[in-house]
């Protein structure tokens, strides 16, 4: 890069008033607010790599990101600026020096991500941001069974929204179970080498009609195997879904 910097980014955000990472015309993103506080900053257009593109609702608890630059700024000096700059709803956390060849997507080998299912019989006006509400109890133990068999190598063409242009939907599961956690949460997390667009959520909506008892964990199976996108249940909604971790070599 002749001389310029590679700086990699670890992000913090609540997507709630965001149309996802990808910068998009006269919608509010991830991206384009990062890179209107790195103009400020240091004077420069400069476009930030995110490790992947979160949709629009969904938030991170460390996104990764890349930029070059020529600036001559200290790594202190970039960390203050940015969380003086950027709103509320988006930090950032660590700034380091990387490798001139480091790409944020490129780079990485995995990803894990977590959904939340707040599952009582009343609301909570606290978690209804960052959850989904279930008011009636579901059958965790059918969900783990789904779960277990989302391990390995799968085709989830079924489980891709629409609008995606990806060709290849072969993903690796690496880790996948639910967990019931201290106050009234259901905790799924998934680690795979990548996922398609809206394939968490989408995972997460049909084993949620395994978990009332509308489907069976054969029914998932069956679906891996054949690929019937009608045979899938509801997407979940976005607000559930957190980027917990991206993994590097």
């Amino acid at each position: 890069m002749g001389g310029r910097r590679n700086l990699k980014l670890i992000l913090e955000y609540d997507g709630t008033g965001y149309r996802g990472w990808q910068r998009q015309k006269n919608v509010p993103t991830i991206q384009e607010v990062l890179e209107e506080a790195l103009y400020r900053l240091t004077g420069e257009a400069i476009r930030v790599i995110g490790s992947g593109r979160t949709d629009a609702g969904v938030h991170a608890l460390a996104q990764v990101a890349n930029f070059h630059t020529a600036s001559s700024l200290p790594l202190s000096a970039f960390l203050k600026g940015f969380n003086s700059l950027l709103p509320p709803d988006i930090a950032v956390l660590e700034v380091s020096e990387a490798p001139g060849d480091f790409h944020a997507r490129r780079a990485a080998r995995a990803k894990t991500y977590h959904y939340r299912i707040f599952n009582r019989p009343i609301r909570s006006p606290l978690n209804r941001r960052y959850s989904w509400w279930i008011p009636y109890p579901l059958n965790l133990e059918a969900m783990q069974e789904a779960a277990a068999a989302l391990l390995g190598e799968h085709n989830f063409q079924a489980f891709q929204a629409s609008g995606s242009s990806v060709q290849n939907q072969v993903r690796r599961v690496l880790h996948a179970a639910w967990e019931r956690t201290p106050g009234d949460l259901l905790v799924f997390a998934i680690t795979a080498t990548g996922f398609l667009r809206g394939m968490v959520r989408s995972l997460v909506g049909t084993m949620v009609e395994i978990g009332k008892g509308r489907r069976t964990p054969q029914d998932l199976k069956e679906v891996l195997e054949t690929g019937e996108r009608r045979r899938v249940g509801p997407t979940a909604p976005p607000q559930g879904l957190f980027l917990v971790e991206v993994l590097y070599k």
